[in-house]
């Protein structure tokens, strides 16, 4: 065949270097071309990592057995001889910014896969990288360059990685400095100013949170097709809200990573939150920092981990004995009441009227007495896939429940207001394990009542709290969102800090990150990714939002949830590439269509699919990732 000259070039030659030429024929594979390449440039340097990119197709030529003819490179083909690892800036949930090496040929599910691996951060399938935010920079803080931790000189390793008794992977014990930023990454940072705080970006409304969502990258595609270069910043965050099987023993990074995003999402508003609830965060905060700083890494006490291992061995005796549990109580725990009822109408007062409530199955059935309650009742709420929302004011002893129920015109809100807590604590239980389907016969029924009760009490003013001593160490508004120090003055915020800080005193270290989570998940809108769509045959933007077991169409006038579409009711979704436009089919022959406005609607492809993939991953036993099923659900087109 007939030789001819192919253009390379290569990046160890220098950016000024022109590009080499080698004389090829069509027939010489990848790997003969890699020779040539290696032997005209003539360096001594260890080339094992290097592969071709085509910057034209803005694709790796990683297959070294193919010929060029097969490949379709021809003598007009730009190709980089460069190295696949790279260095990358990675702002990390805690504000700390590392660089690293990271696998620029792979998709970005596996380089996440990697970059975990190398923290010692376990399911990675949870996290993913978005281009960071830009913050707002005066001209005085121009001159001020952000501090970066090195570990490209920590080896990316494909196997498991051995870890120390401390916890400590091996390659961080190498050296004191490695030591040092592992610490760093598993000790809970200082609270931040609130200088800082408001430097950076807050979303006012679900709009403004529709536009933090379009950063993120595609799983599917490597960093270097999206547009990432060599010492780029991205940002490492959990994107998927379910959290599988948390050890403290274990989990020491990935529990204080998430820790921190959630921090940061009270503290810029992500989530909304009761004021109770924000002096309750914040008290957590003020002890978890405490904590932090009197405590060296990993060194738990005996107790911490004794208390740990109890609560996941409570957690796997639930699940082991829940069918004896069924057996033991054939009969369903029985929920009876007098409560009081509101529906909302336009231009209506809040008047509530009471009526006798029974709870049966995953519905809600009342009565206008309890003498009345055998016979039909005045109306049924089944309350499978309904909206649950508290509505509670400790102080002001208001213990209410909003519903949103699904009904075929939409959603219809009802509030149910209960007399005190233990009633409260009961039927917000039942209400929220009947929005999943589940009846008062689950095991988890009792558990949730008690977990509504001791928040509640945590939220309650302690008795000692007169007593306690003002810190003057304490920085109370670095502890609470920009919303209460603007309400408040920093000594009336200390009071109240300190009054909820009395109920969390006793808790070690892990305990209260475990509380703080636990909290921030019970929150109305937590777990929420938010995006601008428009409906099939709609004029109008809406906003579409996408938990872990649900879709939820908003109205952007009133805020509120239109329709919640649940996953367990799904039986397929479509996108039509040429349209941009995702197609769901829900049982009962309801369907749905919208094209995407902000974002592209790989990315909401992809947050479906990537729950769907969560889902089946609770049934698997092993902590292999079938990276394989992954990108078959969430790759669309491209990964077929």
């Amino acid at each position: 065949m007939a030789a001819w000259d192919l253009s390379v070039t290569v990046e160890e030659l220098g950016p000024e270097a022109p590009p080499i030429k080698i004389s090829v024929t069509s027939d010489l594979h990848i790997g003969g071309v890699i020779f040539k390449i290696v032997e005209k440039t003539q360096l001594q340097c260890d080339w094992s990592d290097h592969a071709l990119w085509w910057e034209q197709k803005q694709q790796w030529v990683l297959r070294t057995s193919w010929t060029l003819d097969k490949c379709g490179i021809h003598a007009d083909a730009r190709l980089l001889f460069t190295p696949q690892h790279k260095a990358l800036r990675l702002g990390l949930p805690n504000g700390v910014t590392l660089r690293l090496r990271a696998c620029f040929s792979s998709p970005v599910f596996r380089t996440v896969h990697g970059i975990c691996q190398l923290l010692n951060i376990r399911y990675p399938e949870e996290m993913s990288l978005l281009r960071p935010v830009e913050e707002k920079k005066k001209k005085k803080d121009k001159d001020s360059a952000e501090d970066e931790y090195d570990l490209t000189g920590v080896p990316l390793t494909s196997g498991s990685v051995p870890v120390l008794n401390s916890g400590m992977p091996v390659h961080f014990a190498d050296s004191p400095k490695t030591q040092a930023i592992y610490k760093m990454l598993v000790v809970s940072q200082p609270s931040p100013s609130p200088e800082s705080i408001a430097k950076l970006y807050r979303p006012a409304s679900k709009v403004d949170k529709t536009h933090i969502h379009t950063r993120w990258l595609d799983s599917s595609r490597c960093l270097l097709q999206q547009g990432v270069q060599e010492n780029d910043k991205l940002w490492l965050r959990f994107k998927y809200y379910t959290f599988h099987d948390m050890e403290p023993k274990y989990d020491g990074v990935r529990l204080t990573q998430l820790y921190e995003q959630a921090r940061w999402a009270i503290l810029l508003e992500d989530n909304d939150c009761t004021e109770e609830e924000m002096m309750l965060f914040g008290a957590l905060q003020y002890h978890i920092g405490k904590l932090s700083l009197s405590q060296e890494v990993n060194s738990c006490q005996g107790m911490e981990d004794l208390e740990s291992a109890l609560e996941s061995l409570e957690v796997k005796m639930v699940g082991e004995n829940k069918s004896a549990d069924v057996l033991e109580n054939m009969t369903a725990p029985e929920l009876n009441d007098y409560l009081k009822l509101f529906r909302p109408k336009k231009l209506s007062l809040r008047d509530y009227k009471q009526y006798w409530f029974k709870f049966q199955d995953t519905s809600i059935f009342y009565y206008k007495s309890k003498d009345e309650s055998y016979g039909e009742p005045i109306q049924q709420m089944n309350l499978k896939g309904c909206e649950v929302a508290p509505d509670v004011n400790i102080a002001g002893q208001k213990f209410c429940i909003r519903l949103l129920v699904p009904a075929p015109e939409g959603m219809n809100e009802a509030y149910l207001r209960c007399e005190n807590e233990k009633q409260y604590s009961e039927w917000m239980a039942a209400c929220k394990l009947a929005s999943k389907g589940l009846t008062l016969l689950d095991s988890s029924y009792q558990k949730e009542v008690k977990n509504i009760q001791t928040f509640l009490a945590m939220q309650r003013p302690s008795s000692s709290a007169s007593t306690a001593q003002v810190d003057e160490s304490i920085n109370t508004l670095s502890l609470v969102s920009p919303r209460y120090t603007k309400k408040y003055k920093a000594k009336q915020l200390t009071i109240r800090i300190l009054e909820a800080y009395q109920n969390v005193a006793q808790l070690s270290l892990m305990a209260a990150i475990l509380k703080f989570l636990q909290i921030w998940q019970s929150l109305p809108d937590f777990g929420i990714s938010y995006f601008m769509i428009r409906f099939k045959g709609s004029r109008k933007d809406e906003v579409l939002g996408i938990a872990n077991n649900r879709l939820m169409r908003i109205d952007l006038g009133v805020g509120d949830v239109v329709k919640t579409w649940r996953y367990n009711n799904m039986r397929q979704w479509n996108v039509n590439w040429d349209i941009r436009q995702v197609a769901i089919e829900f049982d009962g022959n309801i369907n749905i269509a919208f094209s995407c406005v902000t974002a592209d609607c790989k990315i909401v492809h992809e947050y479906i699919g990537g729950y769907i993939f969560m889902l089946t991953r609770v049934r698997n036993p092993s902590n292999t990732v079938n990276e394989e099923l992954f990108l078959k659900l969430t790759g669309g087109h491209e990964a077929l």
